[in-house]
């Protein structure tokens, strides 16, 4: 979206938001796959890389989840309030100009 737009409407800040919740997710996924790694791993040394990656991904996705969660953009421990939060961005999306 166009920056000044994005100012104009207030969505700039919603544009830190989704890339935010879209990093969250990645993360996760980088997790998964390489603790999925760790178990298929042929060779101890191959195992021992893989565990540092995966320590690595698990202390970024800590980092990235405490920030944005920081900013207000997630309440992993609070159903009650994500659930609001994520029915707010739902209706703010249904409700975006089409450009």
């Amino acid at each position: 979206m166009n920056p000044i737009i994005e100012n104009f409407t207030g969505m700039n800040a919603l544009s830190d938001q989704v890339v935010a919740m879209d990093m969250l997710i990645s993360a996760k996924s980088g997790v998964r796959n390489y603790a999925m790694a760790v178990t298929e791993a042929g060779t101890p040394e191959i195992k021992e890389i893989l565990t540092r990656h995966l320590v690595e991904a698990l202390d970024f996705h800590e980092q990235l989840s405490a920030y944005i969660a920081e900013k207000g953009w997630y309440h992993a421990w609070d159903t009650n309030k994500q659930i609001s939060l994520d029915l707010n961005n739902i209706e703010t999306a249904l409700n975006l100009p089409t450009l």
